[in-house]
């Protein structure tokens, strides 16, 4: 009798699109999948009662108000940073700069403040580092963006690379503005006039950048959606010969685009020099620039599931550090638990997209 070919056990399959509570019940289930592996790899390397640390992790983000307020100005300012790469990833150009462009943008407005804020009114030096954060952004996204248009360089890596000049020049600008000298820091700039510090909403300094953040999110859901600017990003991210096909001028659109997403970046810059940290540093942005590559990436560049993605890993990071103090244990172990969690949230993803199509039993053999 001739042998057949034996099939494989399953097959990965596309799955059609699923219902939106189908895909959040798998998204909730891996969260609790991975917080019941968090628990038993706690309990075992530790033998600490999970229920403590997830109670610490709580505690770490909303513990008082004051902490309750600085996880949602965090949280504001990580998904700006999504927002503001989400429309270059959406039409697949692949901006990996947003730490950098956050920090021009936050250089260009410690600059206003420092060369301006002795000559100048303080309202007139808040609108000069509107502009100057703005345009720097938009300069620092527009480099990258003349030479993908022009003869189709590699994003990736130039955009990166505008990281490593951004950083260089804070540094050297570091240097050059440090008080008192010697220190290798510039320290809090205007601090007796606070000429240059972004006013405050009904007197408290964290609600100016969550109040940007939703105004932002609205604006970015309705550009992307509804808007002429926002179709052509989608055309030209599904095929670049469909969109010249159909007259629309990629080099165009792909210039415009970064621009809109550098300057966006530059005006997170302007919030955490003008508004929160008044000084500047190398390490202003805190590596939230590629964070939010992995925010944008997972909520598949829906500006409203973002705010939920953001909200996750905040929460989370706020809470790592909680649990080193609590329990004496290296902060490395909280970022293990975090990591384990965004992994299953990252895995989940193939799920909600694919599915496993099981080999179905043969047919009995002819006797």
């Amino acid at each position: 009798m001739k042998e057949k070919n034996k099939e494989p056990l399953f097959h990965i399959v596309k799955r059609d699109a699923l219902p939106w509570y189908k895909s959040l019940g798998i998204r909730f289930l891996a969260i609790l999948l991975a917080l019941i592996l968090c628990g038993i790899i706690t309990t075992i390397t530790t033998g600490i009662n999970p229920l403590q640390v997830y109670q610490s992790i709580v505690l770490g983000a909303f513990g008082s108000v004051r902490k309750t307020w600085v996880t949602f100005q965090n949280i504001a300012i990580l998904l700006l940073i999504a927002l503001a790469l989400t429309p270059a990833f959406k039409m697949k150009f692949w901006n990996i700069g947003g730490e950098g462009q956050v920090l021009i943008g936050g250089l260009a407005a410690a600059a206003c403040m420092i060369c301006l804020g002795d000559k100048l009114p303080n309202a007139v030096v808040i609108l000069c580092m509107i502009v100057a954060s703005l345009a720097a952004g938009a300069i620092w996204g527009f480099i990258p963006a003349f030479f993908k248009a022009k003869w189709n360089t590699n994003e990736t890596l130039s955009t990166l690379m505008m990281n490593y000049i951004a950083t260089q020049l804070v540094a050297f600008y570091t240097i050059v503005w440090e008080v008192p000298k010697g220190s290798g820091k510039i320290g809090i700039i205007n601090q007796n006039t606070n000429v240059g510090w972004l006013p405050q909403i009904f007197g408290s300094k964290y609600l100016l950048s969550i109040v940007v953040a939703v105004v932002i999110t609205i604006f970015m859901y309705v550009y992307l959606n509804y808007s002429k600017q926002g179709y052509e990003i989608s055309v030209v991210g599904e095929s670049e010969n469909t969109a010249k096909y159909v007259g629309i001028k990629v080099e165009k659109v792909i210039i415009r685009t970064m621009l809109l997403s550098g300057a966006l970046c530059g005006l997170v810059g302007l919030l955490l020099v003008g508004g929160i940290n008044h000084t500047v540093t190398t390490t202003i942005a805190g590596g939230q620039g590629f964070t939010a590559v992995l925010v944008s990436w997972m909520s598949k560049f829906n500006p409203l599931t973002m705010v939920f993605s953001s909200f996750l890993i905040i929460f989370m990071d706020r809470g790592a550090s909680e649990i080193s103090t609590n329990f004496g244990l290296n902060h490395s172990y909280s970022d293990i638990l975090t990591g384990i969690i965004l992994f299953f949230i990252i895995g989940c993803e193939f799920f909600i997209t694919y599915r496993l199509q099981f080999r179905k039993k043969a047919e009995k053999e002819e006797q």
